[in-house]
């Protein structure tokens, strides 16, 4: 129920919203979400499409851009871990001031990434990422708790599957001088820059990306911070949610701690699996034997597949009303990812596939076990139980410990498999994650399946 002030406060295009039909609402709600996150990937990608070709940190066995990655990701997942805090703390009047905030943040650091030289770039991409990780957590506040949420968060998550390989693409654009070019090969992309830019250099290229796609952010959050809180039917259906201080935070992780555990080991192998990809998709497809020269936008052509399979099916679970099953119906979905990673590499060794379908399987594969723990999967586990709290802070419980799970990963490839290619490490990946990430959350399918039926689970049990 809002009160006369809030009433007063509201817009005429919050007004508006409110007394939309639904598709109306998912159409615009969905439309701010993904601009903002979208825009948001040009200042935390475009780096990756540099190669920084045979230079190497203060002199070590590790890459210079393995470093910059390590750096952006170290930041990122601190951010994590700070996020599980601010996000989950967060007051909705606060939110759009400090999105905004975080990303100028981001910007600054890749402008110093530009001026300093090689090595100082390590320190400057980790500031860089240090902002970026709370942003997605800021976004899913407008969005969890709806009866469509399972619309709005696939939605959601379309942006920063396709926005990586189209930020990528658009990065290694700036850097040939033919941005242009580039605009009229990539489907659904507008006339965000001029005609005229010359080549980019590596280290320019990733502030040159931002500074094109703030405008869109600014606009988008905007868009994102008028839509309309969730009305009764909405809290009737899918639980009220609100900030969790400490205590609440605690009471969450002891209730679940065993599925949360199942959960949390599978996902910290398949972060660093979707963030060694996502990083290294250029040397991965020189590998497979698809030089960038000559394929210059086929890391957007394979993720916008990727982007709309995803869509597709976990669009579906919005058809499932009782929350229980859809919670279900999510860890089964994510099941099956995991194993198309192993089917997809099978038929690969067969020869049955090519390397670009293979690269677009296990993006498919990845991206279906990946993106609920961003979405869905925990927005169904508060609607099916009702325990107080908000989905928020469990996807950032979840996301601190995956991106540690990716550093990791990246530093045990250049010091103890220095020797493999990227491509012979992620090939050898796949089939681990497969197995393990089959085994993880098998597991806790099992115990939310238990936990969940009624009269076994007490929701107001400590």
């Amino acid at each position: 129920m809002k009160t006369s002030a809030e009433t007063q406060r509201m817009s005429r295009l919050t007004g508006w919203l409110e007394r939309a039909p639904a598709p109306v609402f998912v159409a615009v709600a969905v439309a701010a979400a993904f601009t903002t996150y979208f825009a948001m990937y040009a200042f935390r990608k475009p780096f990756a499409s540099a190669k920084f070709e045979g230079q190497f940190f203060l002199g070590t066995q590790v890459a210079l851009k393995t470093a910059i990655v390590i750096s952006q990701i170290i930041g990122y997942a601190l951010s994590k871990y700070i996020g599980i805090k601010i996000c989950s703390e967060v007051t909705r009047e606060r939110r759009a001031a400090t999105l905004i905030g975080l990303v100028a943040w981001s910007q600054a650091a890749l402008v110093v990434y530009g001026l300093v030289p090689g090595d100082w770039k390590v320190v400057a991409i980790f500031f860089n990422g240090l902002p970026l990780g709370m942003i997605w957590g800021l976004v899913v506040w407008y969005l969890e708790g709806r009866r469509t949420s399972e619309l709005l968060l696939a939605g959601l998550s379309l942006s920063y599957i396709m926005a990586s390989g189209v930020v990528k693409d658009f990065g290694r654009a700036l850097m040939e001088g033919g941005v242009a070019e580039w605009w009229k090969a990539v489907p659904l992309a507008g006339p965000l820059i001029g005609e005229s830019l010359g080549k980019v250099s590596e280290a320019w290229m990733p502030a040159v990306a931002g500074f094109h796609f703030m405008p869109v952010l600014l606009v988008s959050v905007w868009l994102l911070n008028q839509l309309p809180r969730p009305n009764a039917g909405d809290v009737e259906a899918r639980a009220g949610r609100e900030p969790m201080k400490g205590a609440d935070r605690l009471a969450f992780v002891k209730k679940f701690a065993p599925g949360l555990a199942m959960l949390c080991v599978g996902y910290f192998f398949l972060t660093a699996y979707r963030d060694f990809r996502d990083n290294y998709q250029v040397e991965i497809f020189d590998g497979l034997g698809y030089p960038y020269k000559e394929n210059k936008t086929i890391i957007s052509r394979a993720e916008s597949i990727v982007t709309f399979g995803v869509m597709g099916i976990l669009a579906l679970l919005n058809a499932v009303r009782d929350n229980r099953r859809g919670l279900l119906c999510a860890l089964g979905i994510m099941t099956g990812g995991v194993l198309l990673l192993g089917v997809s590499t099978a038929l690969l060794q067969a020869r049955m596939i090519s390397g670009f379908w293979w690269m677009t399987l296990t993006g498919l594969g990845s991206y279906l076990a990946y993106v609920p723990f961003g979405s869905v999967l925990f927005d169904r586990l508060i609607a099916s139980t009702r325990v107080a709290g908000t989905a928020v802070f469990a996807i950032y419980l979840a996301d601190a410990i995956g991106y540690t799970g990716s550093v990791g990963v990246q530093l045990y490839k250049d010091l103890a498999a220095g020797s493999v290619s990227r491509l012979g490490f992620f090939t050898g990946f796949t089939w681990f994650m497969c197995v393990l990430g089959a085994v993880c959350l098998l597991g806790s399918t099992l115990y939310f399946a238990r936990c969940t039926r009624v009269p076994h689970f007490k929701p107001n049990s400590a």
